[in-house]
């Protein structure tokens, strides 16, 4: 037994995913058929021109992982014995979830998140707390190029990208002073129209060990070993 199978945590998760699956399917559906170039990089020419906007406009969906990659999170928590874990894209908490299992199945940690959305940090404090989990993880409000500047409180073992995909850069820039030899870097979306960020991740002299994860095709996720 793990607490990501346990009677709380699994039965929020269920709620969660069927709710993301009804709000976000319109979306998802919209976003494939009506893009004029391909879908990834209309939506970057978006978030080149105001970030916020963009993701204010998806104030209401959740964006979230699906189960797999949910799963994926949580034994990557587990592999690398994670106890301090950032996370850039809250959203609804549904990743958050995932790894703060790891944690607590790791025997305890901190998980500082970062949402744009005041109300969908408030729901995903919410449902941490339905699962249990509320007392590993603080979600701070805000853009996470100002929010991850200080207070990270220790070293990182795992950084997972999941907000604006034009930030991935930044923010992993922001955050590899922190990332202890090992930690691991997961880039959800990390999509190769995606300004840099897999150039840099790929390139050795920088300090990581990339590699594209061979699930979800398409959607551009990438795992990542700091090795300095």
């Amino acid at each position: 037994m793990n607490s990501l199978t346990s009677g709380a945590v699994s039965s929020v998760l269920q709620r969660l995913f069927r709710e993301a699956e009804i709000t976000d399917r319109p979306l998802v559906d919209d976003f494939l058929r009506n893009a004029t170039k391909d879908p990834w990089s209309k939506l970057l020419e978006e978030e080149a021109k105001d970030y916020y906007a963009l993701y204010r406009k998806y104030a209401n969906n959740f964006l979230s992982v699906a189960p797999d990659f949910g799963r994926f999170l949580y034994m990557s928590a587990r592999a690398c014995r994670a106890k301090r874990v950032i996370e850039f894209g809250t959203s609804f908490g549904v990743s958050t979830i995932h790894l703060a299992c790891g944690l607590r199945d790791n025997g305890g940690g901190y998980l500082i998140g970062t949402e744009l959305e005041p109300e969908k940090a408030r729901r995903a404090r919410e449902n941490l707390t339905d699962a249990n989990l509320a007392d590993l993880v603080e979600i701070r409000v805000g853009d996470a190029l100002e929010t991850l500047k200080n207070d990270i409180g220790g070293q990182v073992d795992l950084l997972l990208l999941d907000g604006a995909i034009s930030l991935y850069l930044p923010v992993l820039k922001l955050a590899e002073r922190h990332l202890r030899s090992g930690a691991l870097v997961i880039g959800e979306n990390a999509i190769e129209q995606s300004p840099g960020y897999l150039d840099y991740v790929r390139n050795p002299q920088n300090g990581y060990l990339s590699i594209a994860l061979p699930f979800q095709a398409g959607r551009g996720n990438e795992l990542t070993v700091v090795t300095r």
